[in-house]
């Protein structure tokens, strides 16, 4: 089969989740209505966080940066499938395909690196009380969040690097809603021994590093929590932790299930449905979980509906 070189390659064809026709319009009023509501709540954490001035903490930093990548993470791939969708096209350019890859690592990984942060300001917050406004000085929340922003964008480059160093084949069909570097990858006709070994020591140290971090910081602040005497201090001192955990289980679970489900299962829809978890439903369940949970949240956004009517 003759080979052609990825800059001879016009467009991918992204197969999606469903090639029933009927599913169509109900795959694009869901997508729709959860692209809208993911928006609409991260914005409105945002919006909470700079309007109310008791919520220019670290840890409300934090949180507006995690919603704001959270919708950066959406409108990477799902305002395409929409498109897709509506105008019954499966295809992507050459161009888009690259482009969407190199955001799509950019803020999977930055949202990986957040959540760590933000578990390092929780575990300052409880253990070192004292010193935790000190320690967490703007400078260094800011540098914090410009690291965790820098890392990301190198480890995307050297996705769209590794990809754009690819020959593909006759056969440039993506099984997936977007262009994922694995499936990519195993339609090229190049030798992607190296590739694969690369991308997954990327993802294990991006992916395996933040979450150890983040299993230390919540050993230490359970351990510290344990020691407080009355129980009104522990249920305090968990509240603030809750919405955060809840949040790290909900990106890694669903995250792990996707890996697993690609090494168990040979077949591409199950993993397809699996991506949908960690792509679309966490981003929209984030502002729920932190919003319902937080009453300086919920005090902040009736304060912003309370002046606007």
């Amino acid at each position: 089969m003759e080979k052609n070189n990825l800059t001879g390659v016009s467009e991918f064809l992204l197969l999606g989740l469903s090639d029933d026709p009927d599913m169509q319009p109900l795959l694009f009023g869901l997508f729709l209505s959860m692209y809208l509501v993911t928006v609409l709540g991260n914005l409105l954490i945002i919006l909470a966080v700079i309007s109310d001035s008791h919520l220019h903490t670290p840890m409300y930093f934090f949180l507006s940066n995690l919603s704001l990548t959270d919708v950066s993470f959406s409108t990477t791939t799902i305002p395409k499938m929409l498109v897709n969708l509506q105008t019954h096209s499966k295809s992507i350019t050459y161009a888009g395909c690259l482009t969407q890859l190199t955001f799509f690592s950019l803020f999977a990984f930055l949202e990986s690196l957040l959540l760590t942060v933000m578990a390092y300001d929780r575990l300052v917050a409880i253990c070192h009380p004292l010193h935790y406004l000190v320690i967490m000085n703007p400078c260094f929340c800011g540098l914090l969040v410009l690291v965790s922003f820098s890392i990301s964008l190198l480890t995307s480059l050297l996705h769209y690097w590794m990809v754009s160093q690819l020959t593909f084949c006759e056969d440039v069909e993506v099984p997936h809603f977007f262009c994922d570097p694995p499936q990519l990858f195993n339609l090229s006709c190049s030798d992607t021994f190296i590739n694969n070994i690369l991308i997954y020591f990327i993802g294990a140290i991006l992916g395996g590093v933040p979450l150890s971090g983040i299993l230390y910081s919540y050993t230490r602040i359970i351990s510290s929590i344990l020691r407080v005497s009355s129980s009104g201090g522990k249920y305090k001192a968990f509240s603030t932790c809750g919405s955060h955990l809840a949040v790290v289980c909900l990106f890694y679970g669903t995250g792990l299930g996707v890996y697993l489900s690609s090494a168990v299962s040979s077949s591409h829809r199950k993993g397809v449905v699996a991506s949908v978890m960690y792509t679309v439903v966490t981003p929209m369940l984030n502002p729920f979980i932190y919003s319902l949970r937080n009453k300086d949240i919920k005090s902040a956004l009736w304060k912003i509906i309370i002046r606007r009517t």
